[in-house]
């Protein structure tokens, strides 16, 4: 294996993982509200709903 081929594969390596540590960095969790979450909940039954009519 030459030089430049392990060179590759370490520019590689460090790619993916520093890509892999970037989204874990800029991940963060949705902090909702009361009144979102009814809203999500009720989107969810009314697709749930809408999904049920048209499977009939």
């Amino acid at each position: 294996m030459t030089w430049q081929e392990i060179l590759l594969i370490v520019i590689v390596l460090g790619t993916v993982v520093s890509g892999i540590l970037l989204l874990k960095q800029s991940a963060t969790k949705f902090h909702l509200t009361d009144e979102q979450k009814a809203k999500v909940a009720a989107r969810k039954k009314a697709l749930e709903a809408e999904e049920e009519k048209d499977d009939s």
